[in-house]
């Protein structure tokens, strides 16, 4: 999506003209789409045509005479190099809130927002935040309005995921669906995020980069039956047999008129943290009884069956081996070879695609060389590109999907030799991954309880980071889902056995380089005692961390031995898909520290 700062002047002061002319006095355009999604399709990307940011998270105001972009703390180094800030002023979301920013204007300014791309939850909150200070307007998107090549609506494949990956059949799900749609009293729920209908109805498509699925919303009824808004002629004859008449797919326009045709008093679900807003507004202007419960997909989702489990670590299985040729690869080059960040990003590609299960990447890898290692999401693109010089830190995060399992994993390393201080930091990293990869906990702890383990190493030495610490993955689904998270943000969803998160501590050195040591972790049960469970993580991710970074003297008994076990499980469920200097390479670095 190539732009010109003649280009944003020129979309900003469009996009102004046409609040004018509405009657508005600003504009709220978060970066999501209607499907509330982290990677959107490319005519949903309005953000960043407008104003060229291309994080996954974000929210736009544009104002008569001021646009703020809010983002979140991996992104603000991002924002700051990708927007014009003569345009735009960039701040952090937890130090400056659409909500603060409205409150400063004098009271009684009309703001837009767009109904499809704003949850109930987002407008409640703001709305109790305004109180009465600004008005919130639901009014058509001015952005669809002047960007004249937006392009079409993607119409990828759909495909089916079979039960030997899934563990549960649609029609048990479907089921254990309406059962609670029953006990609830309401007769439908409407499916707003395209990863919840995938997993109920067992199957995946590639209308989106990253995430294995076709775009659609779906109404599941309380007699296990679902209507799926997605042009029937996309459904091959393979899907429509395994599903045996349960679903009934209609065309996405079609969607507003079946909201509309709903009865008047008739209970519908309604779940306001993940679905548009819109939603709401149409029900309650049809007269239906809106019942808020939050999706019933999403619990089951992440709680993984044992065959989905399996598929989990037969997919990191594959992915160790295509990292550890990636990793033997890189510590093979000269001094004197030249390789770049896109170069790293190709590498890496190839070396998962030796797999024939490998269907592609479960996000844009990051290769951040030297300081773009400190950009928390940076993407190398032409223009950023940067040689990789001796001694530079490179941080690698990057995941791939396969047919039966998802992989998200981040190694640092160095090309050369490391500094005193970045073995230091580097160790505190480490530090935190292990206490966390070492915990017990009683069942019902949540993951903002366990965040503090990950992060105590640096705040002893005063210093932090500003992401999560684990985010929950989905089964050959979204790298990133929901609802267990481990952050310093906290939620109140209990660690489960079955769930899978990363476990990801970080330090971020800005100019200089970044730090991320990232495995994939499955909630298992640990042990009992007496009247209480305990539960604990097993590892899945399958790959050495650089024994060479770590500052030895930093690390306690317990550490070295968790290390040298975890790095002796990796050489042996590795070693047998190895040789040659590959297969040497492995068994050099896991060694015992």
């Amino acid at each position: 999506m190539q732009r010109t700062p003649q280009d944003a002047l020129t979309r900003l002061m469009d996009i102004r003209h046409a609040l004018h002319q509405s009657g508005l006095d600003g504009y709220l355009l978060p970066v999501t789409d209607e499907y509330q999604g982290e990677y959107s399709a490319a005519y949903a990307r309005r953000v960043t045509w407008l104003c060229g940011f291309d994080g996954s998270a974000g929210i736009l105001l544009i104002l008569p005479h001021q646009a703020t972009l809010l983002v979140d703390g991996r992104y603000t180094l991002q924002a700051q190099q990708e927007v014009d800030t003569a345009l735009y002023s960039v701040y952090n979301s937890s130090e400056v809130t659409v909500a603060s920013l409205l409150q400063e204007l004098p009271p009684g300014r009309r703001i837009g927002y767009d109904p499809w791309l704003m949850t109930g939850h987002q407008i409640d909150r703001l709305v109790d935040a305004l109180d009465g200070h600004a008005m919130l307007l639901s009014s058509p998107n001015p952005v669809d309005a002047i960007w004249k090549d937006q392009p079409a609506r993607p119409q990828g494949n759909i495909y089916w995921h079979p039960l030997t990956y899934a563990g549960r059949s649609h029609e048990d799900k479907l089921d254990a669906m309406a059962e609670v749609l029953r006990n609830k009293k309401v007769k439908g729920f409407p499916l707003t995020t395209p990863d919840a209908l995938c997993w109920l109805l067992n199957i995946r498509g590639d209308d989106i980069p990253f995430n294995p699925l076709p775009l659609a919303y779906g109404i599941a009824w309380d007699d296990a039956t679902c209507n799926v808004y997605i042009d029937p002629s996309r459904v091959p004859d393979e899907v429509n047999a395994c599903l045996k008449g349960r679903v009934q797919w209609r065309k996405p326009e079609q969607w507003q008129n079946d909201l509309a045709a709903l009865v008047p008093g008739e209970r519908i679900g309604y779940d306001p943290e993940q679905s548009p807003v819109g939603i709401r507004q149409a029900l309650i202007g049809q007269g239906v009884v809106v019942v808020p419960m939050a999706n019933p997909c999403l619990l089951p989702k992440a709680i993984k069956v044992p065959e989905e489990l399996e598929g989990m670590r037969r997919a990191h299985l594959h992915d160790g081996v295509a990292v550890v040729r990636f990793l033997a690869w890189f510590d093979g080059l000269d001094s004197n070879d030249v390789i770049n960040e896109l170069q790293v990003v190709e590498k890496v590609e190839q070396c998962r695609r030796l797999s024939p299960d490998y269907v592609g990447p479960s996000f844009a890898t990051i290769a951040g060389s030297g300081p773009h290692g400190a950009i928390v999401h940076y993407r190398a693109t032409e223009q950023s590109n940067r040689t990789i010089i001796q001694d530079d830190v490179l941080l690698l995060d990057s995941g791939g999907q396969y047919r039966f399992g998802t992989t998200d994993i981040t190694r640092t390393i160095v090309r050369g030799q490391p500094s005193a201080d970045f073995q230091k930091h580097f160790t505190m990293v480490l530090k935190g991954h292990i206490a966390l990869a070492q915990a017990r906990f009683p069942a019902g702890t949540t993951g903002g309880q366990l965040d503090v383990l990950a992060r105590l190493p640096l705040w002893q030495q005063g210093k932090d980071y500003d992401h999560g610490t684990g985010h929950g993955v989905g089964a050959h689904l979204c790298v990133h889902e929901g609802p267990q998270r481990i952050s310093k943000r906290g939620g109140d969803v209990a660690l489960q056995p079955g769930m899978i998160l990363s476990n990801e501590p970080g330090y971020y050195c800005t100019g200089l380089y970044g730090i991320r040591i990232e495995n994939l972790v499955a909630v298992v049960e640990k042990e009992r005692h007496e009247d209480r469970v305990f539960l604990g993580f097993e590892t899945l991710t399958l790959c050495p961390i650089d024994r060479r970074l770590i500052d030895r003297a930093g690390l306690t008994d317990m550490e070295r031995t968790w290390l040298n076990e975890y790095h002796r499980d990796v050489r042996a469920a590795l070693e047998p898909f190895l040789e040659g200097a590959e297969a040497a390479w492995l068994f050099e670095r896991t060694q015992p520290v």
